[in-house]
């Protein structure tokens, strides 16, 4: 999994004023949990940018005053008015210990159902998973080239030895639905040996 790096200061005031000190000279206050002991600090509002505002998961690297800690995003904070973030909570990771991540779903591939007319509904996307650090991967693929109309997929058709999905097995990815403009779903194989069975009536005929 792809890592972004942010640098930070340890803070030792943790008080209401010092928080807000702090968030109105652009700085968000942060803390880091899953070490020895929760370490408090702050890092500049726009080191965020490439992890809070995108679909994509990476792990961490907090660079606070020359030491590093590697981490994953864990919980944030928003204001209710101006979405600005308030704060930011992290979780530190070791390459050792298996841990808890929501990746993203990508999906690929173009359906049989949705060429028939049929409408691809996307219900889950982000799947829960544990891993060890080093097995995490970018995105969870789905492959829908055989899905027809009607046809569900489940978190079971992406079972990986590499994680554990953390949902239970009758949770549903994608399906594919039917629409007004839907027509038969039939397979490419038998439209192509209805088409040869005319050419050979034809042929017959004359």
């Amino acid at each position: 999994m792809k890592s972004i790096t942010i640098k930070g200061s340890k803070r030792e005031s943790v008080g209401k004023k010092a928080t807000k000190a702090l968030r109105n000279a652009g700085m968000v206050p942060c803390v880091v949990y899953g070490g020895n002991e929760p370490i408090s600090f702050s890092a500049e509002e726009k080191a965020f940018k490439d992890l809070v505002y995108t679909p994509n998961a990476h792990t961490v690297v907090l660079d606070l005053d020359g030491t590093k800690i590697h981490a994953i995003l864990q919980d944030i904070q928003f204001h209710p008015v101006t979405d600005r973030i308030l704060h930011v909570d992290f979780y530190q990771i070791f390459d050792d210990k298996e841990v808890t991540m929501e990746i993203p779903v990508k999906v690929v591939g173009t359906s049989k159902g949705v060429r028939a007319g049929g409408v691809l509904r996307v219900v889950t996307r982000k799947l829960r998973i544990k891993a060890l650090p080093s097995n995490l991967p970018d995105a969870i693929e789905v492959d829908i080239t055989n899905m027809r109309i009607g046809n569900k997929m489940y978190v079971t058709a992406v079972a990986n030895e590499a994680y554990k999905i953390m949902h239970p097995d009758n949770t549903v990815i994608c399906q594919v639905r039917t629409s007004r403009t839907a027509i038969a779903d039939t397979d490419d194989e038998d439209e192509e040996e209805e088409g040869a069975e005319k050419t050979e009536e034809a042929e017959a005929t004359e």
